[in-house]
Order: C-alpha cells, then sequence, then structure tokens
C-alpha cells in the first residue's frame, strides 16, 4: 500500500517565518560621527578662523604698543543636495495579512530612511564638488575641502580645499604604504588637528594590517594562549598609533579603495535644512495604491577642514 506523505499531500499549510533578515548593513561611520546642525538656506556660509603664527614675543621695559593685523576668518561655503526616496503600494497590498511586518507603508519607510542614509554615506565620503542652481544642486563632499595628505605621486594632487574642485586622480596609482599615513596625519597634527578616525575601504584595511608582515612594525601577529581563553590568532589592526597620534581604524562598506580618510571627529559636520531632515510626504492619490517620498535636503560642513588629512591615488594593494 502507497503511503501518503507531504510530497503528495494538499492542503499542508505554509510556515512563512515573521522575521525578515536583512544583509545589507546600515552602518553609516561618517554620517554617525558627524555633529548635526539645522541650515536656513541652500547656501550655507560659515567662518573658519586661524591663529596668528606663535613667536618669540618678547618687549623692552616702557615699550607702546604694536598692533599686529588681526588674521581674518576665512569663509566657507556649500550648497545643500536633496536626496530622496519613493514608494508606492497598492491598497491591496497595504490591506492583505502579510509576514514580518503588519503595515506595508510603515514597513517600506524604514527601509527607505535607511537606504537615504547609507547615500549620504556614500556621497559624503566620495569626490563630489558643489554644485548650485539646476544641474541639480549638490554638496560638497569630505575630500573636496582637503588640502592635507599625501596625493604621491606628482601627477595625482588635491583640490583647491573651499569644495568647487575635486582631487585629480588621472596620474599613477600608488600601494598604500605606513609612510603615506605618517605624511597625512603629521599634515593634520601640525595644522591644529588632533585626527583620532581612519576611514577606509575593507581592501585599505586588510592591506594595512598587511604591512605587519612586510617589517613595518605596525603590528605583531601573536597567538593568545591564555589558560581561561581557547586560542586565537591575532592579525589584523584595529587600532594604529605613530608619532602623531591614535587612530582607531574605521571600515565603511561605501568608500572606494583609491583613498582614504584621516578624521578629527570634532571638526565633521553635517547641516540639515530646516523642515527637510528625513521627512516623509504622501503624495497625490491618482489611483488604487499610495505613493510616498522620504526627503533629506542636506550639506557637508567641515568646521576646520585642515584638522583633517585624506591618501588619495591608491591602487588598492
Amino acid at each position: 500500500m502507497a503511503q501518503f506523505t507531504t510530497a503528495n499531500a494538499v492542503g499542508e499549510r505554509e510556515d512563512l517565518s515573521d522575521i525578515i533578515y536583512r544583509l545589507d548593513t546600515t552602518e553609516t561611520p561618517f554620517f554617525s560621527t558627524a555633529k548635526k546642525t539645522t541650515v536656513k538656506s541652500t547656501l550655507t556660509e560659515w567662518q573658519v578662523q586661524e591663529l596668528a603664527t606663535a613667536d618669540q614675543n618678547s618687549v623692552n621695559e616702557g615699550a607702546d604698543a604694536s598692533f599686529a593685523t588681526p588674521t581674518p576668518t576665512v569663509r566657507l561655503t556649500n550648497n545643500t543636495q536633496i536626496s530622496v526616496k519613493d514608494f508606492q503600494i497598492s491598497g491591496t497590498l497595504e490591506a492583505v495579512d502579510k509576514a514580518g511586518r503588519d503595515r506595508e507603508t510603515a514597513y517600506q519607510k524604514v527601509l527607505k530612511g535607511l537606504e537615504l542614509r547609507r547615500d549620504v554615506e556614500k556621497i559624503v565620503t566620495d569626490l563630489n564638488v558643489a554644485k548650485s542652481g539646476s544641474d541639480p544642486r549638490k554638496s560638497a563632499t569630505f575630500v573636496t575641502f582637503i588640502t592635507n595628505g599625501d596625493a604621491s605621486p606628482s601627477d595625482i594632487s588635491f583640490g583647491t580645499g573651499d569644495g568647487a574642485n575635486s582631487c585629480d586622480l588621472t596620474g599613477t596609482e600608488q600601494p598604500l604604504t605606513l609612510a603615506k599615513i605618517d605624511n597625512a596625519m603629521q599634515q593634520a597634527w601640525d595644522s591644529g588637528g588632533n585626527p583620532r578616525m581612519l576611514l577606509c575601504s575593507s581592501t585599505n584595511k586588510a592591506n594595512i594590517s598587511d604591512l605587519s608582515q612586510a617589517g613595518t612594525n605596525l603590528v605583531t601577529n601573536q597567538v593568545n594562549t591564555s589558560a581561561n581563553t581557547a586560542p586565537s590568532f591575532i592579525g589584523a589592526v584595529s587600532v594604529m598609533m605613530n608619532d602623531f597620534g591614535t587612530l582607531d581604524l574605521t571600515m565603511s562598506r561605501f568608500m572606494s579603495n583609491d583613498k582614504l580618510h584621516i578624521i578629527d571627529p570634532d571638526h565633521i559636520m553635517i547641516g540639515n535644512l530646516d523642515g527637510r531632515n528625513f521627512i516623509e510626504t504622501e503624495l497625490a492619490k491618482t489611483g488604487d495604491s499610495f505613493k510616498h517620498q522620504i526627503i533629506y535636503e542636506w550639506t557637508y560642513m567641515p568646521t576646520a577642514p585642515k584638522a583633517h588629512a585624506s591618501v588619495i591615488g591608491l591602487n588598492g594593494s
């Protein structure tokens, strides 16, 4: 007699989990680290002040006062950029019973908000220059305000440091070396910065760890043989110390391999246009569906660009 099994039975209920698992990362280290402020215009301006150069500063008894010309502030500008995510849900999908979420609209709002944060993370750590008018308007990004750093060889160069010009990366790219990081970090420190974060791709993070095997003494690979723990091999770098400070090595899935950024967290800021900070708008209903748009209008504002540095022109090895 043939056995009756689930393979030929009809009517068995599906067992679909009520948990939706997301593979894509929501980590946005630059965006999350940056301070936030509110701006009131699509053209944002702020001032940066540098102190006069230190000197010996000694005078004779009874000398008259001498008045040096004060060091003026430097005015920097940037444009707000509009970043959006749209979604459309049919009336039926909103109404039916769904696994993993109650209302599709609420679920999509959360997803699109996370996607917007990822977009801003990718944009602000890349090479965009400021654009105004109907181009569309764009915010200049981290490296377009940078003049400190390593841009060797001579056919690779930084821009003007005001957000208006990008780096020239058309030259011959080179491997990452410890000397390049030291050079960039020293320039930031000499300019008054205290960089504490190195932001890079996973490839360049691995390259920094590999420097330990090339005689640089950046780190010593070791085996942990503590009696209370299972043996573990340590072959990665998470903190880098040199003459100019200590850097937490932070990977970003949105950084390209041709550069890395050395950041003073005290001096990176994102400006949110007033009333346009991740706002959700329900668009006009034209049929049996619900249309929504999430809008984030923002700009990047480095409060002391010389406190940071970058290493550019890398070939990912």
